[in-house]
């Protein structure tokens, strides 16, 4: 597969992932809390990111934001967590969308590499940041996934169990597409005029460092010059 090819497949997968992490962020299905009572489901508890649900054993659903109800703290930072995420996909998916071959909004070929490049970073950085959040909240699941018995008060007798909600797995789905998305897209800055070149591509970025470097050096070293003539005539 061409590097060119590379870049359109990961920026597929970013969309797709975008996609996911909206509906993610949506579904108020993180995670699901039932109660039985005598092998009878009384009560269903859905949480989300923006609203929890009660599901009756009738089917009726009762949802309530959380403006009314406190958000639990992993809730909250799961929710900005998500949030950034997106924007950061917005963001690469714009970057990949202008660096592509095809498009005339930058014309320099140089600058579309660079561009491809912190799209595939921007990947990366959302993928963590998808990351983080699920990984969490699955981990609180699995310390609470085995049910508890209430031994006394009005829920005596009620078994509750806490289980991973179809959000969380659409989550894991998220990240593997924007790690994929994200390392195919970074691999497609080696293309240049439809060919691999790596050896090009790291000349030009060593040489792009080397002035830097040396046009910040000759700055640090003008500026100790003037500090030492300021101490001169000081003195």
């Amino acid at each position: 597969m061409v590097a060119c090819e590379r870049q359109l497949l990961g920026l597929a997968l970013a969309c797709i992932a975008f996609m996911g992490s909206i509906i993610s962020c949506a579904l108020p299905t993180w995670r699901i809390m039932t109660a039985f009572k005598d092998v009878k489901m009384l009560m269903c508890i859905a949480e989300g990111l923006w609203k929890r649900c009660a599901i009756l054993p009738t089917g009726e659903m009762h949802c309530m934001g959380y403006e009314y109800i406190p958000l639990p703290a992993d809730m909250k930072a799961a929710r900005a967590l998500v949030i950034i995420a997106i924007i950061i996909e917005v963001l690469g998916i714009l970057l990949g969308v202008a660096g592509r071959n095809f498009m005339n909004f930058v014309p320099d070929e140089w600058q579309r590499s660079k561009m491809a490049l912190t799209s595939g970073i921007a990947f990366l950085i959302a993928g963590f940041f998808v990351l983080i959040p699920v990984s969490w909240t699955t981990n609180t699941i699995n310390d609470h996934f085995h049910p508890t018995q209430s031994t006394y008060g009005p829920d005596h007798g009620v078994l509750k169990k806490m289980e991973l909600g179809a959000a969380l797995y659409i989550g894991w789905f998220t990240t593997v597409l924007l790690f994929l998305g994200g390392g195919l897209v970074c691999s497609s800055f080696f293309c240049r005029n439809g060919t691999d070149s790596f050896l090009e591509i790291r000349k030009r970025f060593y040489e792009s460092f080397h002035l830097k470097f040396v046009s910040g050096m000759s700055r640090l070293t003008k500026y100790k010059i003037r500090l030492k003539w300021i101490e001169i005539f000081t003195i």
